[in-house]
């Protein structure tokens, strides 16, 4: 039985030794080619500034596909069209793999422009009036986050003990100002802007329409939307995920994030002050 289990044990060997892998070594530690989906503007920005030159010194060939809506970067994930993507927040991500069944979770977090009330037809928040028209994100968790931002401002009064990451237009206990929502996909907000009183924007999407923070009438307070990369749940040990995740945390990426991306949120691991008050910012 031993000289059995002995031979077992060198055949093993000498097949992982043919296929050119040692043994516990699997084609996923060797990978060699990233794929990394973003939104258009700033995230995919930050993969060409920092983060694929610095994976191209590690030995990776990076490759960067850029969507210009919230569903298919989750989708092309799951289907490995890429391997990695970098958009969304943790809320979001939470419902999307859970309605689409899909295997996907959270990497780390990224810089982050936070969502922001932006001037339309209407240049200040004192100017708002009933049958004020508000442009707003139309995907259920970005709404949910505009609405709770109306409701801050006034706007709206929602309903008691509701929560604020599922909040839906059904959850709206007053709206005395009689303000009309406008649902629009999040890469249109921008350009909603010249037919709405006010619009309601993604940081992502402000800042690559050249919209700045500062100019905005009010900005959404916290960290619970900052973003996360996701990948899928079978790659989370490997090596080139460790790799990516390191990139996205050195001191290099740092500096310039602080200094290309100012005014927006950082990840909470980096522990830093340099982000805009919570209480927003008018003009």
């Amino acid at each position: 039985m031993k000289v059995k289990f002995f031979l077992a044990a060198v055949f093993a060997l000498v097949l992982a030794a043919c296929s050119g892998e040692q043994p516990g070594q699997t084609q996923t530690q060797t990978k060699k080619e990233i794929i990394i989906g973003t939104t258009i503007g700033d995230f995919a920005d930050m993969v060409r500034d920092e983060v694929k030159p610095e994976l191209e010194k590690k030995g990776y060939t990076v490759k960067l596909v850029e969507f210009t809506d919230y569903v298919r970067p989750n989708m092309a994930l799951a289907d490995k069209s890429i391997d990695i993507n970098i958009f969304q927040h943790k809320p979001y991500l939470d419902e999307f793999k859970t309605s689409r069944k899909l295997n996907l979770t959270e990497a780390f977090q990224v810089p982050t422009g936070p969502l922001g009330l932006y001037a339309g037809r209407e240049t200040q928040l004192k100017n708002v009036h009933s049958g004020s028209s508000v442009s707003i994100p139309n995907d259920p968790s970005n709404q949910a986050r505009a609405l709770v931002m109306l409701d801050q401002l006034g706007w709206i009064r929602l309903k008691d003990n509701i929560n604020p990451l599922s909040v839906s237009v059904n959850d709206i206990q007053d709206n005395s100002k009689n303000l009309k929502l406008v649902p629009l996909e999040a890469a249109q907000l921008p350009r909603s802007r010249a037919d709405v009183d006010f619009a309601i924007i993604n940081g992502n999407f402000a800042t690559s329409s050249g919209l700045k923070f500062t100019s905005a009438l009010f900005l959404e307070p916290g960290y619970t939307y900052v973003n996360w990369a996701a990948i899928r749940t079978e790659d989370k040990d490997t090596a080139w995920v460790k790799d990516i995740t390191a990139a996205y945390n050195s001191d290099d990426f740092k500096q310039y994030a602080y200094k290309r991306f100012a005014g927006y949120k950082y990840p909470q691991s980096w522990h830093t002050e340099n982000h805009l008050s919570a209480s927003g910012a008018s003009n």
